[in-house]
């Protein structure tokens, strides 16, 4: 049952962390690295990104002592892989895990190859630390790094990742307080995002997405873990095919 008190100073500490951090990098951004094109050709920042990271982590410190070391574990780890991604990865035009497996068997170990194991690795890891049976920890990792890339395969138009999180995160409210640290870091960064003077980056959308992995993971039984499983698996092959798609050349 949620504790309503709890989630609420989840919520503002994630919101308030994640505005000061982004205003912290605003002032202080070492020059072009921070900087991307969006999808309409407008140049907007990477510094929401980190900033969601930090305070969603920073929020989960008090949403719930049973399940905040996983969080803050997964959040932290997705963030930081995501964020090497956005800076290394930049200028590679691969997109989906296929064409980064496939780089790898080429002996060629991609940014996107490095996010691929490092997240796959926390979720395990994290649900590890939330499940006691050795078949729920592997669902519970595969739920936590699936949603953490199902939030960064939508992030594909200003607000969509932040408002993906606030709607995964509604029904985690109804289980636990876990869900208010992601909800209020999206909600201090998604009038940024719709503005379009930030974007959250891989950095940014891995690491909501983590976060809400593990509120899913905390407020379900083996039932659910499968159910949320399946759906996350069968949308991230649908998405490694249309990224594959994209990549084709036109004939």
């Amino acid at each position: 049952m949620i504790d309503v008190n709890r989630a609420l100073r989840s919520a503002a500490l994630a919101a308030g962390v994640t505005g000061a951090v982004r205003t912290v990098l605003r002032r202080t951004k070492p020059g072009g690295d921070w900087d991307r094109k969006n999808y309409a050709g407008r140049t907007v920042d990477l510094c929401p990104g980190p900033a969601v990271t930090v305070g969603a982590a920073a929020g989960a410190l008090v949403a719930g002592p049973e399940a905040r070391g996983a969080a803050v574990l997964a959040t932290v780890v997705a963030g930081a892989c995501g964020a090497y991604d956005d800076v290394a990865g930049a200028d590679d035009p691969r997109r989906g895990f296929r064409a980064h497996l496939g780089a790898l068997r080429d002996g060629e170990l991609t940014s996107g190859a490095v996010k691929l194991f490092g997240i796959s690795a926390a979720g395990l890891v994290a649900g590890g630390l939330l499940k006691e049976r050795f078949v729920d920890k592997v669902l519970a990792g595969v739920v936590i790094a699936g949603t953490a890339h199902l939030v960064n395969l939508v992030d594909v138009r200003p607000g969509r990742a932040a408002q993906v999180t606030l709607a995964l995160g509604v029904p985690g409210l109804l289980r636990g307080s876990l869900a208010a640290a992601p909800m209020g870091a999206a909600a201090a960064v998604l009038p940024d995002d719709l503005a379009e003077r930030g974007m959250l980056g891989d950095a940014g959308a891995h690491a909501l997405g983590a976060a809400v992995g593990v509120a899913i993971v905390a407020g379900n039984g083996r039932p659910g873990l499968v159910a949320h499983a399946a759906g996350l698996v069968a949308a991230t092959v649908c998405g490694d095919r249309v990224s594959a798609l994209a990549q084709r050349p036109l004939t």
